[in-house]
């Protein structure tokens, strides 16, 4: 009898810790809805100049973009830079607190985490991301990136990837349209 009795406790509070977390679990937001946009396969070819008056380096490549629940996605690139197969992983979620979207990259090149902070524009069609890493110039140093993920349709998106000169102004250095599969 002792045991059913403590068995019916155990239940009861596993029950209770269960109802409990459901009345504090988040709700998806329109912010986390406008992510779900970018889950599919995707297609890429991108440009990316490193120093003025180069030409262009172009590559291609695939990313593939999945939700995790209704919160995050994630995107896994995979392609070439410079000749060399480079894998990246992207995060991108929505802080309601901070009222920011938040995410992270990391790539196959290099050892630094970036960590994402971003805005949507009015249009609910470009969501810029800021970021702070190596400054490509002189790796001694830091320095700020900007991606911009702009959709122009269902099927297309355009990331624009710049750096934030000495002067104080955005300059771009790197473009890739992706198309879905």
């Amino acid at each position: 009898m002792k045991k059913f009795t403590i068995a019916g406790c155990i239940v009861t509070l596993l029950g209770a810790a269960v109802v409990l977390v459901a009345q504090d679990t988040p709700k998806a937001e329109k912010e986390h809805a406008w992510l779900k946009q970018l889950v599919g396969e995707w297609n890429m070819e991108s440009e990316m100049t490193l120093a003025p008056g180069q030409p262009p380096m172009k590559s291609k490549g695939t990313e593939s973009v999945r939700a995790i629940g209704d919160f995050w996605i994630v995107a896994e690139v995979k392609g070439d830079a410079m000749g060399v197969p480079m894998t990246a992983v992207m995060t991108l979620g929505y802080d309601p607190q901070r009222t920011k979207y938040i995410g992270t990259w990391i790539d196959s090149m290099m050892n630094h985490l970036w960590i994402y902070d971003g805005t949507m524009d009015a249009t609910g069609k470009i969501l810029t991301l800021e970021a702070e890493g190596p400054n490509m110039m002189d790796p001694t140093k830091k320095a700020k990136y900007r991606d911009v993920i702009e959709i122009k349709s269902k099927d297309h998106k355009v990331v624009t990837s710049s750096a934030l000169g000495d002067d104080g102004k955005w300059a771009a250095f790197g473009t890739a349209n992706y198309r879905r599969k």
